[in-house]
């Protein structure tokens, strides 16, 4: 039996891949992170989201 995941994508809409870093520009995922997401457990999805945040921390600051 599946269970309904419940953790939502960060996506924004914006969609652009940085060259330097990687990382979408909207919600500073890569590319692997955003092409696996579907197929993640809602454990997983978590954790990208708190590494996509750190990046966003490190690149811009709180």
């Amino acid at each position: 039996m599946m269970s309904e995941k419940t953790v939502a994508s960060p996506c924004i809409g914006v969609c652009s891949m940085d060259d330097l870093s990687g990382l979408c520009l909207g919600c500073y995922r890569t590319i692997e992170e955003i092409q696996a997401w579907w197929d993640m457990d809602d454990a997983s999805k978590q954790s990208i989201i708190a590494q996509a945040d750190d990046r966003a921390s490190t690149l811009f600051g709180d």
